[in-house]
């Protein structure tokens, strides 16, 4: 695609990343470009992540976990692809591997301000930025950031745009992780696969979107749960009852246990379900008590 092409440049900023702690790979990415998440991240656990950009060729996602899959490292993936094409010089691209190495490529046509900031681990890349504290931040940020690595792959995101972001403005972003067998029911390997397509503060509502994965998707902490007493039975099954799932509050224990995993169930809390231990997540339990008021 030439500077005549018909398609916007996807105007972007992004990170790819690796935790070999938690064997995940990821990209994150904003964009003042419609359902930048359809266009810009790929990612194959135990093979690397990909991000591709400005007059992005897409085929630089498959074919380059395709590259990565067959043993080569990222630089060589980049150099690979950036050789075939073309029009190279419209393209931006960021690509971490198995091993945490990391590569990234600017085009010299690429709209400015254009560059990258590449680290053990991870790779940051943009155009059409507010200049290059943009990519600095967001490197800076996700390396002084303690958590998972979706969290930290957003925190690098949102300090990117408080240094400027895209100059066009905000319109879309997308969060991308995997892992083997993470994927829901362990059938596939994406653990977190977000995307914010329109919205006036995409960060702002990935940040709201990642919240629920967290909620609904990571496992209770049984540490942290609270003992199932006969009081705190009684409670539940006070609420149960005025939710609809117990004929009566003062049910046996039984009866009160299965009433609550029902809702449980129902609620999609599964993840969070320590009824077994003899114990409920903090969380569930707040949300049950809103629930029957």
């Amino acid at each position: 695609m030439r500077s005549t092409h018909a398609d916007p440049p996807v105007a972007t900023f992004s990170i790819v990343a690796r935790d070999p702690v938690a064997g995940e790979w990821g990209v994150a990415v904003q964009s003042r470009f419609l359902a930048v998440g359809a266009v810009v991240p790929w990612a194959r656990a135990g093979v690397g992540a990909i991000a591709t950009q400005s007059f992005a060729n897409t085929t630089y996602g498959p074919k380059g976990l395709e590259l990565l899959a067959g043993g080569l490292s990222a630089q060589e993936v980049l150099d690979r692809l950036v050789a075939e094409d073309p029009d190279r010089d419209l393209r931006q691209v960021g690509i971490v591997d198995a091993q945490g190495r990391a590569a990234s490529f600017t085009g010299a046509k690429c709209m400015p301000w254009a560059g990258s900031v590449t680290g053990d681990g991870f790779a940051c890349q943009g155009n059409i930025l507010a200049g290059p504290r943009v990519v600095e931040a967001m490197a800076e940020t996700f390396l002084s950031t303690a958590g998972p690595l979706s969290v930290r792959l957003l925190e690098a995101l949102k300090a990117g745009q408080r240094e400027g972001g895209d100059t066009r403005g905000k319109q879309s972003a997308a969060l991308l992780v995997v892992k083997e067998k993470g994927g829901y029911g362990g059938f596939n390997d994406r653990l977190i696969d977000l995307r914010v397509d329109d919205h006036p503060d995409p960060f702002a509502e990935l940040e709201r979107l990642l919240g629920l994965w967290r909620l609904y998707f990571e496992k209770a902490d049984p540490e942290t749960a609270v003992v199932l007493d006969d009081a705190l039975w009684n409670e539940i099954a006070g609420h149960l009852a005025r939710l609809g799932f117990l004929d009566t509050a003062a049910a046996g224990r039984e009866e009160v246990r299965q009433a609550l995993e029902r809702w449980i169930g129902r609620e999609n809390f599964e993840e969070r379900d320590l009824t077994a231990m003899g114990r409920i997540d903090p969380q569930v339990l707040d949300i049950l008590r809103r629930q029957a008021g």
